[in-house]
């Protein structure tokens, strides 16, 4: 188990909540499905599992844009 900060939460298109953590530790995101929609048909948004996220040159399969910060 590793220490973790919020980012912030998404709603998706599918109604699935997920929320978006940085590890400490490592300095890498982590994107965990929060609470599966009522309606979403996909299975790997699972409640309490973790879900890929986007990369830059793909098209969003989780419906929403992992954005960075430069700081």
């Amino acid at each position: 188990m590793s220490l973790v900060r919020l980012l912030g939460f998404t709603t998706l298109g599918c109604g699935c909540v997920v929320g978006r953590y940085r590890e400490v530790a490592t300095n890498r995101e982590i994107t965990y499905v929060e609470e599966k929609g009522k309606t979403c048909s996909s299975h790997g948004h699972r409640r309490n599992h973790t879900i890929a996220a986007e990369r830059p040159a793909s098209s969003s399969p989780l419906g929403f844009t992992l954005a960075s910060k430069a700081s």
